[in-house]
């Protein structure tokens, strides 16, 4: 669970971060060096629907409300400024509607965010405000634009290939014991053989040491600690991604309130249109250098 901020904006000087970083105009999006390798974007947004060209000129402000605790999304960089995969795409958002000179981006606790945005201190939450039953009676929101995926990670020296052609029967696969992707494995995959582990690190270790075959689970988390020092370029993703609402949720989506919906078509509208030009992958290879897709 996420640990909320347990300080108001104002009341923030331990973290030494000046103002201007909870509540500052939006900067120009920096553009990814020319030879990055761009990342396929995952199959996420209907590249049929079509929404029509917004008008915001009546608006003033477009303020995006998000939080610091929610690292690669958004957090703190080492100069205690604002930074994240949604927070370039806030900005990328503004600079496609032409309203970068009236977007701001503002940092609070996360708990406070749908409190901050039903009372209009700003016009969006950009920070992985759970899309559930109790967010969708008080906000309305965009078209997910991220899914978390499901993935197993094997070992580079023993694909997976042939294990999954057979629906993994009798693979022992590592898995965190309650979690979701415990009860995810069991009904994608009812022949594998499911070991539950304490933590991902147990299952890991297990997998590092052959008492599993794979591990399955988070694949954000999972293509981060492929990259780190800890794997050791042992292991490689096997299969998929995975992805599924009711185990996994609905993904990742921009909130407003109910009554502005012209900001939510607006929204849509950017989001499909950075899609469609590919800087959505580009903002992926950005954040996610090893694609968790």
């Amino acid at each position: 669970m996420r640990a909320f901020l347990a300080v108001s904006v104002l009341a923030m000087q331990p973290w030494v971060v000046p103002s201007a970083a909870y509540a500052q105009n939006a900067p120009s999006a920096s553009p990814p060096s020319a030879s990055s390798t761009v990342v396929p974007t995952p199959n996420f947004w209907d590249q049929g629907q079509r929404f029509a060209e917004p008008d915001l000129s009546g608006r003033a402000r477009v303020r995006f409300l998000t939080s610091v605790d929610f690292a690669p999304f958004n957090f703190l960089d080492q100069r205690g400024r604002l930074a994240g995969f949604h927070v370039d795409l806030a900005r990328m958002i503004c600079e496609e509607l032409d309203i970068a000179a009236r977007c701001q981006i503002e940092a609070r606790p996360f708990a406070e965010l749908g409190d901050a945005l039903a009372a209009g201190d700003g016009e969006a939450v950009i920070a992985g405000l759970a899309l559930n039953a109790d967010n969708r009676a008080r906000f309305a929101f965009t078209h997910p634009f991220f899914r978390y995926p499901a993935r197993f990670v094997t070992l580079n020296a023993r694909p997976l290939d042939t294990e999954l052609e057979a629906g993994l029967s009798g693979v022992p696969v590592g898995v965190v014991a309650g979690s979701a992707h415990e009860a995810m494995l069991a009904a994608f995959f009812p022949r594998a053989k499911a070991v539950a582990l304490p933590t991902r690190e147990a299952a890991l270790e297990a997998l590092r040491t052959e008492r599993v075959r794979a591990v399955f689970g988070d694949g954000v988390g999972l293509s981060f600690w492929l990259s780190s020092e800890a794997a050791a370029d042992c292991c490689t993703f096997a299969g998929g991604p995975y992805l599924s609402d009711h185990f996994l949720g609905e993904g990742l989506a921009i909130a407003v309130k109910p009554e502005d919906e012209d900001l939510r078509s607006a929204f849509d509208y950017a989001i499909g249109r950075i899609v469609a030009s590919g800087r959505m992958s580009e903002l992926l290879l950005r954040y996610f250098p090893v694609s968790a897709f």
